[in-house]
């Protein structure tokens, strides 16, 4: 059921022509909408409020997403390339599979999100905060994670290459199978992160970081040491 108030849309399909409509009246908040499918490049959405909408393989290229919040919405797929979402915040977002590249992130939250697959390749990132999300095989290449905790992030099968984790601490996290050639742990406090799966060949990136008994244990077994 749709409803629409002077300030809020809650329960409707929005294509591009009918978003800005509302956009003109001003609207800013969006309940349980659908925007599947739709392109909204480059549109001015900025201090927009998404509750629990979709927009799933939706074009947001360029957008102005700055101090936009996004709470529990679904948008596996979508393109947010070059978008500027200074100050935005994401909780509980279903954000799999998304591209990100070149997008203005400074001071962006990610909190309780699946991300999955998501491309952040040169994206503006300082400030940026990822907590209790899951970052499987995305693409975070050169990013800066320095002096950071690093709260349930799980970073299996990420491309890492490059990435800056100097003193940063990890609390109950996954390296596991992750990609880190040329990445940076001096410093940073690993016993809170399954480093499974690390070859011998990378061990030498850890130098200088806190591991666990456990975890020092794990890299010897590959060297075939019994350890007693």
């Amino acid at each position: 059921m749709t409803e629409t108030t002077n300030t809020r849309v809650s329960g409707a399909t929005l294509d591009r022509a009918a978003l800005e409509a509302h956009l003109a009246q001003p609207v800013r908040s969006f309940d349980n909408c659908s925007f599947d499918d739709a392109d909204l490049s480059r549109l001015d959405l900025q201090g927009c409020t998404f509750e629990r909408c979709t927009f799933v393989d939706t074009s947001l290229f360029a957008a102005k997403l700055a101090r936009s919040s996004w709470l529990r919405c679904r948008a596996g797929g979508a393109d947010f390339e070059s978008v500027d979402a200074v100050d935005a915040r994401f909780d509980g977002c279903d954000l799999n599979n998304t591209k990100w590249r070149r997008a203005k992130l400074a001071a962006v939250s990610y909190r309780g999100c699946k991300l999955t697959g998501a491309s952040f390749e040169e994206v503006a990132h300082l400030g940026i905060s990822f907590e209790e999300s899951l970052l499987v095989g995305a693409d975070l290449r050169a990013m800066s994670f320095k002096k950071m905790t690093l709260k349930e992030l799980d970073f299996s099968d990420a491309y890492l290459a490059g990435c800056d984790f100097r003193e940063a601490v990890f609390e109950d996290g996954s390296l596991r199978n992750a990609t880190l050639k040329l990445a940076k742990f001096q410093g940073a406090d690993l016993r809170g992160a399954d480093i499974e799966g690390v070859k011998l060949t990378e061990a030498g990136l850890f130098k200088g970081a806190i591991i666990s008994h456990a975890q020092a244990a794990s890299f010897l077994r590959e060297l075939d040491l019994i350890v007693v």
